[in-house]
């Protein structure tokens, strides 16, 4: 969907105002830095669900004292290859990143590595941390819970989140594979991204609170998002909550606090991370040529009617990445009020809205 009243933003000028804003809202310079490097990374690669649309909402919290301001987080339970963190209700992004990081490590040292991360907050777009790992020649996968908004198959009430799951292949000389999807068939935050461009969404996406399909996000926001493949979208779901929540101690499905509609209570979110050396079964460059291979495989195979190109898993979002890198970041009006209202109220220059 296309909002013919949008500002193109280059990234720099983006990253300036927010990291800015996040540092008035009490963060400390660490913090600050990346969030807004991660939201402006979801913009670029076209994931605007999950870009600077969330800043309002995370700025809300910190001054609302949901989200600890000051990053701590706690090894409860460690391992050669596995370590439980309690995030000490921290921002996600910061702690998501942290234990990425910690799982790249045991990786790197003993072939596998994996981090459950208990009392956190929403993180943001799992691709990012899934990169992190093949940059260092590892696999990985990485899931994360969230709020109550889709149901199971077969039912008409929320039990589970949207719950996505990334997974990162290193390839060799051909494009790394960095695949992240929602279980449902559409991130939330795409509902409510439309919701603040006044834009209908696609019939399909959601069932209103009455049970019916709607192309009205108000009405979708209010009711539920279906799980994407039905019964199939809802078998990963389930995986996803249990290795983000059950398996971490962190809480699952109705029990996640809501990240815009709760003001009361934390939200207790869990992460988990999984990253193996792509060498573990044989040489590193044995697999990235077989990769490569595979790849050029698949783009010589004839292409349905109608098609132009095969893309790989998250080909489309590196194409977007160069584009925007190139001509800016198309932000909607909507956002650009949201953020110039929060500059405003921090006190902070918004001329950061700068036309390609």
């Amino acid at each position: 969907m296309i909002n013919h009243a949008e500002e193109r933003v280059q990234s720099n000028h983006l990253k300036d105002m927010v990291e800015e804003i996040f540092l008035k809202a009490g963060l400390d310079q660490k913090q600050a830095h990346s969030i807004t490097k991660h939201l402006v990374k979801a913009n670029l690669r076209g994931v605007d669900s999950h870009g600077v649309s969330r800043v309002g909402i995370y700025t809300k919290r910190l001054e609302l004292g949901l989200v600890n301001k000051e990053f701590k987080p706690i090894h409860l339970k460690e391992t050669p290859v596995s370590l439980l963190i309690d995030a000490q209700n921290c921002s996600g992004i910061p702690v998501a990143h942290y234990g990425m990081k910690r799982a790249i490590e045991k990786a790197k040292s003993s072939g596998i590595g994996m981090v459950g991360i208990q009392n956190s907050n929403h993180c943001g777009m799992l691709a990012d941390y899934t990169r992190l790992a093949v940059e260092e020649d590892c696999i990985a996968i990485a899931t994360t819970n969230a709020p109550s908004t889709m149901p199971p198959w077969g039912a008409k009430e929320r039990f589970f989140g949207t719950n996505p799951i990334s997974y990162g292949i290193p390839a060799g000389q051909e494009k790394d594979i960095i695949f992240d999807m929602a279980t449902s068939k559409v991130a939330r935050g795409k509902i409510i991204l439309a919701e603040k461009r006044n834009q209908q969404i696609p019939i399909g996406w959601a069932l209103s609170s009455e049970g019916t399909p709607t192309t009205d996000p108000k009405q979708a926001i209010n009711g539920v998002v279906l799980p994407v493949g039905d019964h199939k979208g809802y078998g990963i779901a389930f995986l996803v909550e249990c290795l983000s929540s059950l398996f971490t101690g962190a809480a699952y499905g109705p029990f996640i606090g809501d990240l815009y509609n709760n003001f009361i209570d934390k939200q207790n979110v869990g992460q988990f991370f999984m990253v193996m050396r792509a060498d573990l079964f044989q040489d590193l460059d044995v697999f990235k040529h077989r990769i490569d291979q595979m790849i050029q495989e698949i783009r010589a195979l004839p292409l349905m009617d109608g098609v132009e190109k095969i893309y790989l898993p998250g080909e489309i979002e590196m194409e977007t990445e160069l584009d925007r890198q190139k001509n800016g970041i198309p932000l909607g009006k909507e956002i650009v009020t949201e953020l110039v209202t929060l500059a405003k109220k921090y006190n902070i220059n918004e001329s950061f809205i700068v036309q390609s």
